[in-house]
């Protein structure tokens, strides 16, 4: 499984990257702190124009609170994309605002976790995830 994680806060994206590995669920995690890189990422641009450096992920991780294009943009521009809608995105934030939840689904996210702050429940909770996306889900052979 392939992770493309976007995440600024730099301690969050730590403590995915420690759970993921920890579980042993996921075999790449690439990690973007903005959305513009995620952006440049997805549609192999800039820094990212070689496929080996930016490889289509399994599944992506998308905070919402992001510098410079914030998630539900990049949310935007991923499901709007012909070869990019099929792939997974998971938005993984702190915030249960109401209208954040709406507008994320409103974008066609395929799902929206709000981060526990408690660090065992966090692990817990990106283990699910990764199981859940590796082993329980069927994707799109797209």
């Amino acid at each position: 499984m392939r992770i493309l994680l976007v995440e600024d806060n730099d301690d969050h994206a730590e403590l995915v990257k420690l759970s993921l590995d920890q579980h042993r669920v996921a075999n790449e995690i690439f990690h973007v702190e903005d959305g513009q890189k995620a952006v440049d990422y997805l549609f192999r641009r800039g820094a990212f124009q070689d496929p080996a450096v930016s490889p289509r992920p399994t599944v992506i991780l998308l905070d919402l609170r992001l510098p410079k294009i914030d998630g539900l943009e990049v949310l935007r521009e991923i499901k709007a994309a012909e070869n990019l809608k099929n792939i997974p995105v998971v938005v993984l934030t702190t915030s249960a605002a109401e209208t954040d939840v709406s507008e994320a689904y409103a974008q066609h996210v395929n799902s929206f976790v709000v981060k526990p702050l408690d660090f065992q429940k966090f692990s817990q909770l990106i283990e699910d995830l990764g199981y859940y996306w590796m082993a329980w889900n069927r994707a799109s052979s797209d």
